[in-house]
This record gives structure tokens, sequence and C-alpha cells, in this order.
């Protein structure tokens, strides 16, 4: 064989053992993704239970990257103490090392290829016969990824066996220690997957491609490497999510430089004194020892390194502008001023997300940060509305309790009412963005024409909000906000009778006619809404309740 066709056979066995592993993350987190986070919620109460239920779930999931993001999710929403979510990411380092015993224990001792094709053949097929949201889809691609895995590490194999007859592997023997540690770090920072670098070191190994000491320094380097998946989640979480990111990072660069210290001992001790001959389970016991050591090791000190974490970071929240800058504890007017600021950003915002949602192109709304959230796609975007929705929720509640008169009172409830309302507007265009790409991506002329003429009235009608939302406080928007009003509910009217005139009735199909019905009272809801949001921050209260004695649209 060419050494091209060997290199590309390694090449395309780590792309079916990577394949692999993501069906198996995501068939089990489909099958039982609320058991886990079920389960990990309610057994990390302590730090000791915390320890062993990242072990088990990540064991099962055989991910600990799946596991990590659940912990920031879950540290995010505040469900988390940091100390125990820090305890879970030390089980999972645990935890994942069951890949490498089934790798080391089943992929290079039997004849796994044998089962691995028809378990590839049977249930890749049967993936296609199941609905996707089957339970069978889901086993099915369980199954498959189970056998890719082994088929891809089969590749991997014969790969390394024929590039190591033709290569001589010694010259490597003169390189440092440190090289390999690198090369370790660098190939799981690149795949993102530590179960799939111990795979490749250890079919390295195998072929006598590197000695086992060098095979120790990469899953070393594999040990950080895989702590950068979550250091990349985490930058745009909040403070706690950073903490817990870092405190990983530092704990798994601790343990591999003391362990790197004293490699060669190590590997004398498990040669020698534990006796183990064979190299590729003296290097899975080496992962799996200096990860138990290290949990056994740094346990004790958890409280402490968290405390030391919570004065890294401070919380600078990156979704809100004015209430950062205010305590709700001011109370009264300047922590109401702040709040009503907020509010208005966050209405431009909404209208930046709904007309985003009709068009690719639209500009970035007032506030920090614009030209990250600029970037951003439309699912991002409704992301970042709901941090900013429950930020200044958050916010509001801490405002109520701090003893407001009547009037501030007053204000708060119309501003809540103003929160609340633009996140509806948000909520309901987000509900119809599969109609959106129908009607988009449509080959019938008149679905499409109504897109086009849907989105040019959307856009209109939103230049004119967002004008008497960035006017002067002394402005009086009474009468254009009745004329907006008015606008609507004409508008609503004439999309009702145009879907039942006999010309489009010809050319739509009933459960065309039925989407689009429902499509637009959607948009429509959200135009009452957003209405009804800006009447309370841009009118005085007499005016505000002149629109309570108005006709309702929306039939």
């Amino acid at each position: 064989m060419n050494l091209f066709f060997d290199l590309s056979l390694m090449i395309a066995g780590i792309g079916l053992f990577l394949l692999g592993t993501t069906f198996l993350e995501e068939a089990l987190s489909k099958l039982a993704g609320r058991s886990f986070k079920v389960f990990l919620k309610e057994q990390t109460n302590n730090k000791l239970k915390a320890v062993a239920s990242g072990a088990i779930v990540t064991a099962v999931l055989q991910s600990s990257s799946v596991v990590g993001l659940m912990v920031l999710a879950f540290v995010g929403s505040g469900v988390l103490a940091m100390q125990n979510a820090l305890s879970v990411i030390l089980g999972a380092n645990i935890g994942t090392t069951l890949t490498s015993w089934i790798v080391a224990t089943l992929g290079f001792k039997i004849n796994i290829e044998s089962l691995a094709y028809p378990i590839v053949g049977i249930f890749g097929i049967a993936m296609t016969l199941f609905p996707s949201e089957h339970k069978g889809f889901h086993w099915s691609k369980f199954m498959l990824g189970f056998g890719l895995l082994f088929i891809g590490l089969s590749f991997m194999k014969s790969g390394f066996e024929e590039v190591a007859n033709g290569f001589d592997f010694a010259v490597l023997n003169n390189y440092s220690i440190i090289v390999f540690v690198l090369a370790g770090f660098v190939l799981t920072s690149l795949i993102q997957s530590s179960s799939a670098t111990v795979a490749i070191i250890l079919t390295a190994l195998n072929s006598d491609a590197i000695t086992l000491l060098a095979a120790m320094a990469m899953v070393l380097g594999s040990e950080v490497g895989t702590t950068i998946k979550l250091l990349i989640a985490s930058v745009k979480g909040i403070a706690a999510k950073k903490r817990v990111a870092f405190g990983n990072f530092i704990y798994n660069t601790f343990i591999i430089v003391v362990v790197l210290i004293a490699l060669k001992p190590i590997n004398t001790f498990i040669i020698k004194v534990l006796a183990i001959q064979d190299d590729l389970l003296a290097l899975v016991m080496f992962q799996s020892g200096i990860n138990i050591l290290g949990v056994i090791v740094f346990f004790p000190f958890i409280t402490a390194f968290g405390k030391l974490l919570n004065n890294m970071f401070t919380e600078d929240s990156e979704y809100v502008k004015y209430i950062a800058s205010v305590p709700s504890l001011a109370g009264g007017g300047l922590a109401l001023d702040a709040l009503e600021k907020e509010t208005r950003r966050f209405m431009l915002i909404v209208i930046d997300f709904i007309t985003s949602s009709f068009s690719d192109s639209a500009s970035p709304p007032v506030g920090r940060k614009e030209s990250d959230y600029k970037f951003k796609s439309v699912r991002e975007k409704y992301d970042y509305l709901k941090q900013v929705h429950g930020e200044m929720h958050a916010y509001a509640i801490k405002l109520n309790s701090v003893g407001l008169n009547t009037n501030e009172q007053e204000r708060l409830d119309r501003i809540n009412s103003s929160i609340r309302n633009s996140m509806f507007a948000a909520k309901s265009v987000k509900d119809t963005h599969h109609d959106i790409d129908q009607f988009k991506n449509s080959s019938n002329d008149v679905k499409y024409q109504i897109y086009q003429h849907r989105s040019e009235e959307l856009g209109k009608f939103y230049e004119r909000l967002s004008g008497l939302l960035t006017k002067d406080d002394e402005y009086n928007a009474f009468e254009d906000m009745v004329d907006l009003y008015n606008t609507i509910q004409k508008g609503y009217t004439e999309e009702l009778n145009n879907l039942y005139k006999e010309g489009i009735g010809h050319q739509l199909s009933d459960m065309e006619i039925s989407t689009l019905i429902n499509f637009n009272r959607e948009v429509y809801n959200s135009y009452k809404a957003i209405v009804w949001a800006a009447k309370d921050i841009l009118l005085t209260k007499n005016q505000a309740q002149y629109f309570g004695e108005l006709p309702g649209f929306i039939r």
C-alpha cells in the first residue's frame, strides 16, 4: 500500500470514530437526557455525591464535554453551587476514562470488525425507517454510533500499522517529553474529543509508533486540551460559568504539571511494581490513575479553590447596559430611570430580532456589544433576548422589595408590563420562523408575494416605532401611537378579507390557507404586543389607559 492511502485510512478512521462518539452522545441525550439532568441536579447537594454523579453520568454518556456543558447550564441557572459544579467536573474526568478501557480491551484484543460491520448495516438501515423523534430511531443511532466507533478504530489501526512498517519512528525518541504533551494538547483542542485522542494514542502505541512514556505524555496533554471546549462555551456566559470553566482548566493544568515532573517514576511503577506488561492496559491504567489520584488530592481544597475563583471573575453582564451600573438597592427614581432606559433598549433589540426574522440584513441594536450582536444568527439573537429579559426581570423583583411609594410602584408596574409585552412580541414571531422560511423559499408565487408584502409592511411599521422610541422624552407620541394602532387593526382586517378571496383560494391548498391564517394571527399578535409595550413607556398614565378602551383586532 502507498503512504497516501495509509494516511487517508487513518484520517477516515478518526472521522468515523468522532462520528460514532457524536452519534452515541446525541442518541443517549435524547433517550435519557432528562433523566441524566435530573440525576445530576438531585445528586449534587454535596461535593462527594457530585464527584460520583459526574463520573457515573460521564461513563454512561461517554462524553465529559456533554456533562461539562450541562454543568455550565446548571450553574448559569443557579441550580448548582460553584463548588459542587467543580466536583461534578472532577468526577467527569474519571468517567471519561471508561471509553479508553473499552477501546484498549475490546478494540485491540478481539476482531470487533466482524460484529461492527453488520451492526452498522442493520442499524443504519433501521435509522432510515423510523421517524426522527421515534425511540427506535435513537436506539438505532446509538447502535450505529457504537459500530462506527469500532470501524473507525479498525481503520486507524490498519493505517498506523502500514505506516509503522515503512517509517522509522525511533527518531521520535530524540524529542523531549514536552513535545508529546503539546501534541496531545493540540490534537484534543482541534478535534474536541479526549476519547478520540486517546484512541489515536492507543493505536500508535499498539503499532509501536511511540513508546509508552511518550503515550503517557500525550495523554497528559489531552487532559488539558479537553478543557478548551468549556472555556469557549463560557466566554459569553455569566461570571459563574467562567469560574467553573477556568477552574477546570487550572485544575487539569496543575495536575498535569505535577504528574509530568514524576512521569518517569510513575512509568516505572506501573511496569515494575504493578507488573502490567501490556502497554495498552498500562496506558489506560495511567489515565484512570492520575484522574482518581487528582480527585483524592484536590478534593479537600475545593471550597477554598472556589472562593479564590469567586474573586477572579466579577459579575459584569454583557447583556444589559443601564441597570448594570445602577444597583437595584438604590431604589426610587434612579433605579426606575435605569430600568426604563433598559426597557427602551430592550424594545429596540426586540425590533431588530423581529426584522431580522424576515430579512437577512438588519441593523444592530442600540447599546453595548453591538459589534458582537450584529453577527449573531436569528436563533442566537433570541437567546440574547431571553438573557436580557431574565436579567431585567430579576432586577425588577429586587427593586420591588426595597419599598417604593405609590407613584413609583405604579411606574414599575407599567415598566414590567412593557418588558413582558416586548418579550411576547418576540416570542410570537419566533413561533412563526418555520412558516417564514416556508414562504420565503416557496416556488408558489402567491406564497412568496405574501412573504414579500408582509416583510415590506413589517419593515415600515417597525421603522416608525423605532423612530418614536428614539425621540426625546418630551415628545408627545400619543397621536402617533393611536395611528399605529389603527393601522394594525385595518391591516389585519384587510389581510383576512384577502385570504377569503376566490383567486387566492384557488392557488393555495386548504392546509396552506390554514397555515397562512395562523401565521397572520401570530404576526398581528406581535404587532399588538409591541404597541402595548410601547404605550407604557412612551405615554402618560392617562394616555396609556385610552388604549385599554380601544376595540381589539385579534379575533
